[in-house]
């Protein structure tokens, strides 16, 4: 399978273009950009010049601003007057939707515009229609005609572009001949890029963006693929997870997103979107990149490159396994809490991972989002345990049990082939696989006995790695079981040395869910060895948003929440928190809260019902991309999302 980077194992930044924007240079290994976008009125000079400057002093590189139509294009000659004479030259962004004009104003004053090919000429109607050839090549010289202004006004004013397709805005033509798919999306940016590779005109940065990251992913990786094939060369990638939300699930979802591309050398500059003050992305941005600003590329010559995989990065299959009890096979991924440090286990310590022990009652009450198993060392728990929840000990203790029903054993590589053939094994066992170092007589003869049906009705690997090529290496170990047509399931087993929570988050998200992407993993474990006890309730989160980001695992409601910017018609953060309060129950929902009809109906392609501002306190309701209610008053719209979703027999009343 051809690859759309260097190499799957040896790290190594994409070659790219080089595009200058004002001062800064995007690609060409310089130094991966974070950026961020306003949230104010682009007509309020003021605030929008103040709230620039917060994002400029918490890290931004790059600030992008809203100009949906010629008078915020204008306007923003003022801002960025402003903004120098208070000292401030970081480059500005003139973020454009439908209107070419407000393009071609703004690329006179700004160092950047960012254009969406979806709707910059096309009006999305939402019909599907069939082309012919000829009439399909009508519409591309009608794109020709339209776009070319653009280009030759930032020709002649040095001013830069980012070509930004969106997954849930492609045009009827698109979606007519591609469909609403990540080919879809590169063909949709291709587009324009051939009318700027004929002008002449290469300043332009790409991205890729969807809610769902295996989308993104995917997307991402055939449009490097396609560059490579048909130009030659790479332009600039600018990495991001649209509609990510807001808290923890949206800092999971892009890191997901982001991290994963990243791994692989892919990208250049990053903006993580949440439903947050603009301010607050960019540490989440530094976290993110921190991670690949000091590794080194590998040098070849030490590490044996993987440049062929069996299995297409350009699609998702999950990887077919055996069932081991209630792991692999057809089941999704486990959960396993390390309880590793816990001397003294007590029912209450339980709580932080989805069970809840009823002493008058003497029942468990078990949450979604209940982990699966407890690993505790060499500790065996002395109350009984939640029928659905398994103890994992280390084997040495589990060997000295006389009782063993109920535990179940750990082992490392070495020890495992040797229990193995003395038939001292359980019916499950787990056992521990170092993919740093894949070449030693350990796993090679572990993965010989893999051929024994008893060996895998009754194995699961835990594959762990260190280090910055930790996933690379995890990922290599997924690809050798392929290759000898294995298939024991295996548990991503993530372990964090990170500083912060934060760190610890962004490290878990792009280490599992780099490898959840790719149909690799029936489980996960993630261990953070410094401060375990703390981190349990937070670790378990993580674990099922990962799962849920990755599409692996369904726990919760999901939400599509845009980022608030200039277009906002109300207040988005308070009205994500109503909805979520009413609705955050509903298993598997998927919700998009949309501040603007120009974030609306396109960008919340993967959700199941849309709440989507529509006027000054005007909501209109979608399910799906069916319009259902229009101009509802704010003030009942939460009620009427209630009844529709109601309606739609998704509703279940809390418990």
């Amino acid at each position: 399978m051809q690859l759309y980077c260097n190499s799957l194992t040896t790290y190594k930044r994409l070659d790219t273009l080089e595009v200058k924007v004002g001062d800064l240079i995007i690609g060409n290994h310089h130094p991966i950009r974070i950026q961020t976008m306003t949230t104010t009125d682009t007509l309020d000079t003021a605030a929008t010049v103040a709230q620039t400057i917060r994002c400029i002093e918490a890290g931004a590189e790059l600030v992008r601003i809203t100009a949906p139509s010629k008078k915020e294009a204008e306007n923003l000659l003022e801002i960025k007057k402003e903004l120098r004479r208070q000292g401030y030259h970081t480059p500005l962004v003139a973020d454009i939707h439908f209107t070419p004009n407000a393009a071609e104003i703004a690329a006179r004053i700004v160092e950047k515009v960012r254009i969406n090919p979806g709707n910059y000429v096309d009006k999305k109607k939402f019909e599907t229609l069939d082309y012919t050839d000829a009439e399909y090549q009508e519409e591309i010289d009608r794109i020709r005609e339209r776009f070319t202004p653009l280009v030759k006004i930032c020709q002649e004013h040095g001013t830069a572009m980012r070509i930004g397709t969106n997954h849930g805005s492609l045009s009827d033509r698109i979606m007519s001949r591609y469909g609403d798919t990540p080919m879809g999306m590169v063909e949709s940016a291709m587009e324009f890029l051939r009318i700027a590779e004929d002008l002449r005109y290469r300043n332009i940065v790409l991205s890729m963006k969807a809610s769902n990251p295996q989308v993104m992913v995917q997307a991402y990786r055939l449009l490097v693929q396609t560059m490579q094939q048909e130009l030659g060369h790479c332009y600039p990638l600018h990495l991001g997870v649209t509609e990510a939300g807001d808290g923890e699930d949206g800092r999971i979802k892009s890191a997901i997103g982001i991290g994963t591309l990243l791994e692989d050398g892919v990208g250049d500059t990053i903006r993580v979107s949440l439903t947050e003050d603009p301010e607050f992305e960019l540490p989440v941005c530094r976290d993110i990149v921190k991670r690949y600003t000091s590794r080194p590329e590998t040098k070849e010559a030490t590490t044996r490159p993987l440049i062929q995989v069996p299995y297409s990065p350009f699609t998702y299959k999950r990887r077919e396994t055996e069932q081991v009890e209630n792991i692999g096979s057809k089941h999704v991924p486990v959960v396993v809490a390390d309880f590793s440090a816990a001397s003294n286990l007590q029912p209450t310590d339980l709580q932080a991972i989805g069970y809840h022990y009823d002493e008058p009652t003497d029942k468990w009450n078990i949450a979604d989002a209940a982990a699966d198993y407890i690993y505790t060392g060499n500790t065996v728990p002395s109350f009984g345990l939640p029928g659905t929840l398994r103890v994992i000990l280390n084997s040495d203790k589990w060997n000295a049990l006389a009782d063993k029903q109920n535990v179940l054993p750990y082992f490392d590589t070495a020890a495992y082939v040797t229990a193995f053939k003395d038939g001292q094994t359980g019916k499950e066992n787990f056992v521990s696989v170092n993919c740093d170092d894949l070449d030693t007589p350990a796993i090679e003869s572990l993965l010989e006995l893999a051929a024994d049906k008893h060996f895998s009705a009754s194995t699961v690997f835990c594959a762990v790695a260190s280090g910055p090529s930790a996933m690379a290496n995890v990922r290599r170990f997924f690809t050798v079981l392929l290759e000898k047509n294995i298939t024991i399931p295996v548990i991503i087993h993530s372990i964090s040395h990170q500083a912060s929570a934060d760190e610890h988050l962004i490290h878990h998200a792009t280490e599992a869910g780099a490898l959840l992407l790719d149909g690799f993993g029936d489980g996960l474990w993630l261990s953070n060895p410094q401060d375990e006890a703390a981190q349990r309730g937070t670790l378990n989160n993580i674990a099922f948003g990962i799962l849920q980001a990755t599409r692996t695992r369904i726990s919760k409601t999901e939400y599509i929440s845009c980022p608030s910017c200039g277009r906002t018609l109300f207040d988005l953060q308070e009205t994500t928190a109503r909805i979520r309060a009413v609705t955050h129950h509903l298993k598997g929902v998927k919700i998009a809260i949309m501040g603007c009809i120009v974030n609306g109906p396109g960008e919340m392609a993967d959700a199941d019902f849309g709440y989507v501002g529509s006027g000054v306190g005007k909501i209109t309701l979608y399910r799906g991309k069916e319009i259902v209610k229009r101009g509802l008053n704010s003030d009942v719209a939460v009620d009427e999302l209630i009844n529709l979703i109601r309606d739609n027999g998704m509703w279940v009343e809390k418990n």
